[in-house]
């Protein structure tokens, strides 16, 4: 067989397994490894996945992924997640639909000190899932509100998508993290009037919490105070230069820590829980991304994505309609692949045309991780989805599911308004350049 019937084979072959939900990082080394194997020789298969393997834990940019999902979780540990939850419920909670739009302003705050979409939506479910059920929202709106919500993770910066997209393409990781503050407060809009909609055609599945004093709003401000400071603190060094992403996410964690201490939240509980979390989604992030780099090499020598690659460039049609061809792809391949997979395996194929296109590679990165939110909130996959259920073992599976697809909309016309005016994504990387 030639080099890319191979690859066809393999690709065809990864389809198939993800759908029985074995480990995605796994299942792409050992496919990546048989196929470069067998187009090369085994002991150059061995060799190249030693290499990868190697290469990506020790490399010291990806450090950077557990300093800031380690900040998230002591974030959440130390109880900062809960007064973001309760100062949003105090400003928003009389609105139609106002405990929703509190639990995506408290996704949106959380999401700002932590990197993990699955560690963003456990948060929430545990926070905000227990309130929406004793003020009687309906089980659909509470639930898809929490795993549309808690994709706010991967968007707004710190994000670990945007690590591993700036390391896989060698643009700043401080530049894209800047660029998804503006769409990531764009979404947060759009979630906020898609249950405002929602809840005007069906009233009896949001009931209005009680209405509260100008004083107390002011008052609950002061909920939001830790967040800000880590956010500043972060954002800011990496905006003015002072830190490096890996600096950055260290003094991120540091201040988590320092502000759990004085205020007496952080139990040495907590902090080990903390530490196993951290170490656990870590973990699970570098095999994806080693798997990954692995099955890329196997691609790589089938010739597969420059054949790919060529034939879009190909296509008679506009650059923004060959765009709009590869956000398409990416909708479709979300429902079926891990969010962070799926960036890994077509970031190679599709980058080099993009740029070629003459679009801007820090607005891409956002595009991409705007339509791989989907993925997380469509079946099959939809991760998000599972990580509800598996915390509300009362509530079935095709309930959250029809609570999140409405969410779909606020996402499509979010990426909508980036392609007719990316300057959404550009304004705050421009004035780093």
């Amino acid at each position: 067989m030639s080099p890319t019937t191979v690859g066809l084979i393999g690709l065809g072959i990864l389809l198939i397994v993800l759908f029985s939900r074995m480990p995605v990082g796994f299942v792409m080394a050992l496919l990546g490894l048989i196929g470069f194997s067998y187009v090369v020789s085994w002991e150059s298969g061995l060799s190249v996945m030693a290499k990868d393997f190697f290469g990506i834990f020790g490399s010291y940019s990806l450090t950077v992924v557990p300093l800031f999902i380690f900040m998230g979780q002591i974030a959440f540990h130390a109880g900062i997640s809960r007064r973001l939850f309760d100062t949003a419920y105090t400003l928003f909670g009389s609105l139609p639909g106002g405990l929703g739009i509190a639990t995506i302003g408290a996704c949106a705050g959380f999401a700002a000190i932590c990197g993990s979409t699955n560690a963003s939506v456990a948060t929430m479910t545990t926070v905000a899932l227990p309130e929406m059920k004793r003020h009687k929202y309906g089980l659909s709106l509470s639930t898809g509100t929490i795993a549309a919500g808690g994709s706010l993770g991967v968007l707004i910066p710190p994000s670990v998508i945007f690590i591993v997209y700036g390391i896989a393409t060698e643009q700043s990781i401080g530049q894209l993290f800047a660029a998804g503050i503006l769409p990531g407060i764009l979404l947060s809009v759009c979630f906020a009037l898609t249950i405002l909609i929602w809840v005007r055609l069906k009233p009896h599945t949001a009931p209005r919490g009680a209405k509260t004093t100008l004083k107390e709003k002011i008052f609950a401000l002061s909920g939001i105070g830790e967040t800000l400071i880590l956010f500043f603190l972060v954002m800011g060094g990496l905006f003015v230069g002072f830190f490096t992403p890996t600096e950055a996410g260290a003094i991120g964690a540091g201040g988590a820590i320092l502000i759990g201490i004085v205020r007496r939240k952080l139990s040495w509980k907590g902090f080990v829980q903390s530490v196993t979390e951290s170490t656990r989604i870590s973990c699970m992030v570098l095999v994806i991304v080693a798997g990954a780099t692995v099955f890329g090499h196997f691609m790589a020598i089938t010739r597969i994505p420059f054949m790919a690659a060529a034939w879009v460039g190909e296509l008679p049609l506009p650059d923004y309609a060959i765009m709009a061809f590869i956000i398409f792809i990416y909708l479709i391949g979300g429902c079926f692949m891990d969010s962070l997979a799926m960036v890994l395996l077509t970031v190679p194929i599709l980058y080099p045309l993009v740029t070629s296109l003459g679009f801007d590679p820090i607005w891409f990165g956002v595009i991409i991780v705007l339509v791989t939110e989907m993925g997380v909130i469509t079946p099959p996959v939809g991760i998000n989805v599972y990580v509800v259920s598996g915390i509300a073992k009362d509530i079935p599976l095709e309930v959250i599911f029809k609570g999140a697809l409405p969410f779909l909309l606020a996402i499509l016309t979010t990426v909508t308004l980036l392609m007719i005016f990316p300057q959404i994504a550009l304004f705050l990387p421009n004035l780093m350049r």
